[in-house]
């Protein structure tokens, strides 16, 4: 049974940088991509980034530029580095893994979510 857990979430000023981990344990099959989605009060869940095994990266618009994912396959770990971060950021953020992440419907596994929050 693969389990995905989050950490790194926490409080942080406009400006101010987070890094989030995500810690896989169990079998995830090769060539599955891993990456980030996001899910603030009262809005729907949003692709974040998504990294391939090669280390092939995909951003959303409203976080390219300031957010760096990666992933250490060794550690079956992913990352994603946070910086300039914005109020709008304020996220429970979810690691996902799928054969598609940017596609909720396919993706095969989720960590239960780290809460980020952004002041102004």
């Amino acid at each position: 049974q693969v389990q995905l857990v989050e950490s790194g979430g926490g409080l942080a000023q406009a400006g101010e940088s987070l890094r989030l981990s995500c810690a896989a344990s169990g079998t995830i099959f090769s060539g599955d991509k891993m990456g980030w989605y996001r899910q603030a009060p009262g809005k729907q869940r949003e692709w974040v980034a998504t990294i391939s095994t090669g280390g092939v990266t995909f951003y959303s618009n409203s976080v390219k530029g300031r957010f760096t994912i990666s992933r250490d396959n060794e550690k079956n770990t992913v990352y994603l580095q946070m910086n300039n971060l914005k109020p709008e950021d304020t996220a429970v953020y979810y690691c996902a893994a799928g054969p598609i992440v940017v596609l909720p419907s396919r993706v095969r596994y989720w960590g239960q979510g780290t809460q980020v929050t952004v002041s102004s």
